[in-house]
């Protein structure tokens, strides 16, 4: 409601006439600060979230009982309010101290803090983008919370686990991708990585005296969330100007959604050429070497780093698909022919894939490296007819070698020979020989082919054409809510409206997938194949509309489990699920009581040489999945067996029950 009256009421103030309400000033400044402003809601979302969970300490508590739920209760809270545009800002060390951390001087934290406010961060230490420090996970029937420490100096690479009373020595440092599992403490000084994280020798040799980040540096980290916020609003200005400006009783006309395409059209396209624009101006200062936070280059590459996860949320339907490389190429990655690659996160002016190479799902490339005030970038490159596997990492100054294999949730060592595969993390060398199929439908595919699947691509806008579709009646419901009852009427009716919306969202994307798909069953598709077209644009589907209407507000709920079931997976009673990612759902069976933490993916297919294999995934009775943990294709996890954080199960591998396993790939423990 309060965009919809600041909306009316700026139109007005610039001479322009619209069918939205217009309300006073008074009214509309000071609720907008509050709820837009950064440090406001950073606020809000620490006195909601302490409110919510209560006094917590460290512990172990029942999985249902009444901590659990005030804990889920403040996490959806704090994920609502959304406070992404924090991290990497002196706001993230502000916000974790209102939450009740402790949190030392020039703390660099890319990552939010966790709700539970037991973390500790010493002096000058660092955590990188998207790793996870919650400090809690569900094993089983029990939840275990417990506190997560960072010592003086220290760093946390990117998509790194903290699992509850793990602790980071001083001046320590945890690679990229690794887990340091319960109660593990990594000794001063050292450099520790894997899964579970173990000794290594130091990938780099970083400077060692911790430079201080300058005043007019951390202002400039302050305020850039701030101008990304003012690209969005110039780039969604063209159509929301021509939207208000249609006529119509309440703005409910025809004409408003015969317009409704272009409008989506124009405001897809406005965004992407602002986003490419900024990348491109801000790539002009990446260039390998070693950096002070405080400088042009550590600023450019977290701000790039920042545009590209926007980009992967907002323009969706751009990613896994032809356009793909040519978009990459427009953000300055250079991009050889018949690339095909997935939702890549990368600084684009430091990456080159050669031809014929594949970068499948959540592929981490070219990232920097955060080190004790210090920021390292390097070229990475992917050679022709390599292949990068799911959520795999090719760091900086890495080279997958032409035809090699960096498989699913690993590294890429630091030489990468021709030919060669690699799996796990710490990654180790594996025998592989490579299947042959027909060239035609994988690596050479006729014209009519690649007309096919351009005609299927372009389908992908329907997707966000009905989350346009949705937004429009929840504005158009509020707004009659308001003529017939007033604006507090229509403020109490915006959640419940919210609520409807969810429910629609889940069933076209429920209907969707039957439509386009139908029943999944074990098969064999080649790339270049209609059925590996329509299962891309019904993911469309998931990302762009249930995901954010439905997904999110219902993790960990039952609604998120009948939702599943609505698209064919078998998910048995008392289930906890953190999780919408279940690529072929009908091939995916969750017995009574299994556990799937956040992060994990039940990865049905796998995409080498080309070729979609689809096989089922079976979770025994009770069976535990941690924390961003892979199951692969034809895998079955057996009764009450569980896989810790940061785990891989192979594909074909049957994991006995009444056991614990860890690893990439997972290993007994304990």
């Amino acid at each position: 409601m309060l965009s919809i009256g600041l909306t009316g009421n700026v139109l007005q103030a610039f001479g322009f006439t619209s069918w939205l309400p217009t309300m006073s000033w008074w009214l509309l400044i000071p609720p907008w600060l509050v709820l837009y402003l950064s440090p406001t809601r950073a606020v809000i979302a620490a006195a909601g979230a302490r409110v919510l969970r209560g006094r917590l300490r460290p512990g172990d508590y029942p999985r249902g009982g009444v901590r659990h739920l005030r804990l889920w209760a403040a996490d959806r809270f704090v994920a609502a309010i959304g406070l992404g545009a924090l991290t990497g800002t002196p706001l993230a060390a502000w916000y974790a101290r209102m939450l009740g951390c402790k949190v030392g001087k020039g703390v660099d934290l890319r990552a939010l803090p966790p709700t539970t406010g037991l973390a500790e961060f010493g002096d000058g230490s660092c955590v990188d983008p998207e790793a996870d420090i919650a400090g809690w996970w569900i094993d089983g029937g029990t939840l275990r919370v417990g506190k997560v420490s960072i010592g003086a100096g220290a760093s946390l690479g990117a998509r790194a686990t903290l699992l509850p009373g793990a602790q980071v020595g001083d001046g320590g440092e945890v690679l990229a991708g690794s887990t340091v599992t319960e109660g593990t403490h990594v000794p001063s000084g050292e450099c520790w990585g894997g899964s579970p994280a173990q000794p290594q020798p130091s990938r780099a040799s970083w400077h060692t005296p911790h430079p201080k980040r300058s005043r007019a540096w951390s202002l400039a980290y302050t305020l850039t969330p701030g101008l990304r916020g003012i690209l969005l609003a110039v780039a969604a200005a063209p159509a929301l100007s021509v939207e208000v400006a249609l006529p119509g009783q309440n703005g409910l006309a025809l004409s408003q959604l015969l317009w409704l395409p272009p409008l989506v059209l124009l405001g897809m396209v406005s965004e992407a050429l602002l986003i490419a624009l900024a990348v491109r101006l801000v790539g002009r200062w990446l260039s390998p070497g070693t950096y002070p936070v405080g400088s042009p280059p550590a600023w450019a590459a977290w701000l790039t780093h920042d545009l590209m996860g926007l980009a992967r949320g907002a323009l969706f339907p751009l990613y896994a698909s032809l356009f793909t490389p040519v978009w990459l190429q427009i953000l300055g990655a250079r991009i050889g022919r018949s690339v095909e690659a997935s939702t890549v996160i990368t600084l684009p002016k430091l990456l080159q894939v050669d031809d014929r190479a594949f970068l499948a799902d959540d592929v981490l490339a070219a990232p920097y490296q955060a080190h004790g005030g210090w920021v390292r970038l390097g070229h990475s490159r992917v050679g022709d007819m390599a292949f990068v596997g799911n959520s795999g990492i090719v760091g900086p100054d890495r080279t997958v070698g032409d035809r090699a294999l960096i498989g699913v949730l690993s590294d890429t060592p630091t030489e990468v020979p021709e030919g060669s595969s690699w799996l796990g993390r710490p990654a180790m060398e594996l025998r592989r020989v490579a299947e042959h199929h027909d060239p035609a439908r994988t690596f050479a595919p006729a014209s009519s082919l690649r007309m096919a699947r351009i005609s299927v691509e372009l389908c992908r806008v329907v997707p966000m054409l009905l989350s346009g579709l949705l937004q429009l009646a929840l504005v158009y419901a509020m707004l009659i809510v308001w003529d017939l009852a007033g604006s507090g009427w229509a403020i109490l009716a915006g959640g419940f409206l919210m609520c409807a919306g969810g429910v629609v969202a889940g069933v076209i994307t429920t209907a969707a997938k039957w439509i386009l798909m139908g029943r999944f069953v074990a098969a064999r598709h080649p790339l270049w194949s209609a059925f590996v077209w329509r299962n891309e644009l019904w993911d469309v589907f998931v990302e762009m509309l249930a995901g954010p209407w439905l997904v999110q507000p219902a993790m960990g709920t039952p609604v998120l489990n009948w939702w599943l079931r609505s698209m064919g997976a078998r998910i048995g009673r008392g289930v906890w699920c953190e999780t919408h990612w279940f690529p072929e759902p009908d091939l995916i069976k969750v017995a009574d009581g299994a556990v799937i933490n956040r992060g994990c993916v039940l990865q049905t297919h796998l995409f080498h040489d080309r070729v979609m294999r689809l096989e089922p995934v079976v979770l025994g009775r009770e069976s535990v999945l941690g924390p961003r943990s892979i199951v692969l294709p034809g895998s079955v996890v057996g009764e009450a067996a569980s896989v810790g954080a940061g785990s891989l199960v192979m594909a074909a591998e049957r994991v006995p029950g009444h056991g614990r396993w860890q690893g990439t790939p997972i290993t007994r423990v304990g």
